[in-house]
């Protein structure tokens, strides 16, 4: 029997014709088919109903990155605000602005939000603002030691006043936050 005739030693009888087990769909490909897609699609906009579905598996695969890195060296990745901005988006719904846009960092509806993120370097739990650039919202994003990721959304008027153009806040004193 040439490899090219279909019979009972390479294929299989279905309906009264044989099939060649390449007709068959291989498991591993179910992971690419649209049924799939829809359905990991639905997991994710129940899980992040604020989300672009898209930007999911790029947060989760930085967080994951960041982590693994650390596990394995010791030393932190340069990834950090970058994953704050992604858990802005995909957590609040935030349309992130180009790269180095100036004033802020997305979009809430009308309002301009600005994105800052406590890393685990940062042991105080602290970051800085710059209160001259043009911002509604501030949203502040911690990662912690065990690389949960966590975020508090501030409107500015609840901002404390102050003289300057910086200021320091404390993840566990941030006003107004919710």
């Amino acid at each position: 029997m040439t490899a090219n005739v279909l019979g009972p030693d390479n294929a299989f009888w279905i309906d009264g014709e044989w099939l060649g087990w390449d007709s068959i769909i291989d498991p591993e490909e179910t992971k690419f088919s649209r049924l799939a897609e829809l359905e990991r699609e639905a997991e994710l906009r129940l899980k992040y109903p604020n989300a672009d579905p898209t930007l999911v598996p790029y947060f989760q695969d930085l967080l994951t990155l960041a982590e693994a890195y650390f596990c394995d060296t010791g030393q932190h990745l340069n990834v950090y605000g970058d994953i704050g901005e992604l858990f802005g988006a995909i957590m609040y719904g935030i349309k992130l602005h180009k790269n180095h846009a100036q004033g802020s960092d997305g979009r809430l509806g009308n309002d301009f939000v600005e994105i800052k993120t406590i890393s685990p370097i940062n042991s105080k739990e602290k970051t800085s603002v710059r209160l001259d650039r043009h911002f509604s919202k501030l949203l502040i994003v911690k990662i912690d030691d065990n690389f949960e990721v966590s975020g508090r959304l501030v409107k500015r008027a609840n901002l404390p006043k102050r003289v300057g153009n910086n200021l320091r806040l404390s993840w566990a004193n941030i006003p107004g936050a919710n």
